[in-house]
């Protein structure tokens, strides 16, 4: 009886990769959300310790995301808690982490009704506010194109056909709020559909241009990690903005199909595993 009530407190459950307090490697862990607190237990042979490795208390928990400090980690969460002890948490994919962020501030937000959270994917379906007659289009290109803190290109795969020195949709709208240039989602997509009206951006592969020329104005910029979108071309003269040094080994084997976690009976227990088709 005790063990159906525990379950039902249970609000979401899943891996994560979570960043150890004294020394900073990562670690998948299994997180177990409740309405007043997030645990977290090793994952071993198959299955999980019976008891946690830690607690995360959510009264007054304060939620950074996305959280953009770890430059190759790009799906990082934050939360710091009431005593000020910082957690750092890696999803898998931008879906999965805006999940538990969602899931995780409902949690806080109930623990205090009365309190303002702070702006996090959680609060990404609101009307926008942003006042693009205020916003200085050349200044924000400007700051994505930072040598030191701007938006980091890459290289992306789209249906057979390789991009580099390029960037996600949801990318820029991660670097926008993060950067506190909007303070929600839907904001940092209105601003970036000004800046793709403004030719500062330009899409470059099948779903960003489809979504240009044939979405209405506004919606044309998609807050997607498939859609690809890079610098015009002027901006492209002046040199690549931390650029990566090298493909991956997941992007240089093929396209990336399905990526997450998986137990495999190997001296690590458990291992992000991206599957890849040829």
């Amino acid at each position: 009886m005790g063990s159906e009530s525990e379950n039902k407190s249970v609000l979401k459950e899943g891996f994560l990769v979570k960043r150890g307090h004294v020394v900073h490697n990562w670690k998948v862990r299994w997180f177990v959300l409740k309405p007043d607190r997030l645990l977290y237990y090793k994952y071993e042979s198959g299955k999980r310790d019976s008891s946690h490795r830690g607690t995360i208390p959510l009264n007054n928990c304060n939620i950074i995301c996305p959280y953009l400090e770890y430059e190759n980690r790009p799906l990082v969460l934050r939360l710091q808690t009431s005593t000020s002890e910082e957690h750092f948490l890696e999803a898998c994919k931008r879906e999965e982490r805006d999940e538990w962020a969602e899931a995780i501030g409902a949690a806080v937000q109930k623990l205090n009704p009365h309190k303002t959270q702070t702006p996090s994917s959680s609060q990404n379906k609101g009307s926008t506010s942003l006042q693009l007659h205020n916003v200085n289009l050349s200044q924000v290109v400007d700051s994505m194109y930072d040598v030191h803190t701007g938006i980091r290109l890459c290289s992306h795969v789209e249906q057979g056909s390789s991009y580099t020195n390029c960037f996600s949709g949801s990318a820029v709208v991660d670097w926008l709020v993060f950067n506190k240039l909007s303070l929600t989602r839907v904001e940092a997509v209105t601003l970036a559909s000004a800046l793709l009206d403004d030719g500062s951006l330009r899409p470059i592969g099948i779903r960003s241009a489809d979504a240009q020329r044939n979405a209405a104005l506004g919606e044309q910029f998609l807050d997607d990690s498939t859609a690809l979108y890079c610098f015009s071309q002027s901006f492209q003269k002046r040199g690549s903005v931390k650029a990566e040094k090298s493909l991956s080994a997941v992007e240089l084997s093929g396209k990336v199909v399905k990526r997450g976690y998986l137990l495999k009976q190997v001296s690590t227990p458990l291992s992000r595993v991206g599957l890849t088709e040829m």
